[in-house]
């Protein structure tokens, strides 16, 4: 039975004057060979992801680039000797600002090439890129059993711990803002926070939010867009038991609709993390004390 592991990968949607896109492929040490991808990789601890994914494309591909848009959040598995690998990555749309293109040296890619959609869509792709890039997506073929079984994933240190979640800026047809009330023993307790959290093994980040929402207030919800991605590094967090943790949490917010609202309740599925949650109207947001995200999405400042 494979060990269930995780990582956040940060990848980039980068195209030239002329419409061609920019690709890597897979070196012998990748965990796919030969198959070809957006640029970008694991996320680092502690790292915002968009300073994750300016990284991975001058390490990649010799260039400097800069993010100007957000495309996706998608979650995939792979199998790997031992390990079910959960990948959560996100997309990032970027351009080149500087550097010289070039292959990576000693790395998990080999080559890098601009394409034109036509083209790509001849090569073997990761599914996550034929996906952003609006092409048919074809599964992979079985990896060689005896080929490179690829980079190793190591479990993290019990002490350090990176967290993908998925939250919600959710409103009803009113108007109204449904937010969820930290329980006293979480970290923000007594703040309130959007909707929302970790997301399970193998599980999308929008299915994710969507199961949160019914567990945390009772709603049934519509995602109706990505909006921002928001990072938080604590490295001197409590853990369980009260040990400290080296903590980075990694969220994605989508701005969600709830078209036919209920009473918000707390469900038993929540667990005990959530102790209320309530619909709000705009103008009495500025009276609550909110977590820094809530505050951000919601631009009601810091609380």
């Amino acid at each position: 039975m494979r060990e269930q592991r995780r990582r956040v990968g940060v990848y980039g949607v980068c195209r030239g004057r002329d419409g061609r896109v920019l690709l890597v492929r897979g070196s012998a040490s990748a965990d796919h060979p030969g198959v070809w991808q957006l640029p970008g990789g694991g996320l680092e601890h502690g790292e915002h992801p968009e300073a994750g994914v300016v990284r991975e494309f001058a390490e990649e591909t010799g260039l400097a680039v800069r993010v100007t848009g957000l495309l996706a959040a998608v979650s995939d598995v792979t199998g790997l000797p031992g390990v079910a690998l959960h990948t959560d990555r996100i997309v990032f749309v970027v351009e080149a600002t500087g550097g010289t293109l070039r292959d990576e040296p000693d790395g998990t890619t080999d080559l890098v090439r601009w394409s034109t959609l036509d083209e790509a869509a001849g090569l073997p792709l990761l599914p996550f890129t034929a996906e952003a890039l609006g092409l048919p997506v074809t599964p992979l073929r079985r990896p060689d059993p005896g080929a490179s079984p690829g980079t190793p994933y190591p479990p993290a240190p019990a002490d350090r711990r990176q967290r993908f979640a998925a939250y919600g800026l959710v409103t009803d047809p009113g108007g109204r803002v449904l937010l969820t009330l930290i329980a006293d023993g979480y970290p923000g307790a007594g703040l309130w926070h959007l909707p929302g959290g970790g997301t399970d093994h193998g599980e999308q980040p929008a299915a994710g939010l969507l199961r949160e929402l019914v567990e945390e207030a009772g709603q049934l919800g519509r995602v109706v867009e990505l909006l921002t991605v928001h990072h938080r590094y604590d490295p001197g967090a409590l853990g369980p038991e009260g040990r400290p943790m080296d903590w980075h949490g990694v969220r994605v917010v989508y701005r969600v609709v709830v078209d036919d609202p209920t009473e918000a309740r707390v469900t038993e599925l929540a667990g005990g993390s959530t102790a209320a949650a309530a619909w709000f109207p705009p103008d009495a947001l500025g009276d609550l004390p909110l977590t820094e995200v809530a505050a951000l999405v919601t631009g009601h400042g810091v609380a």
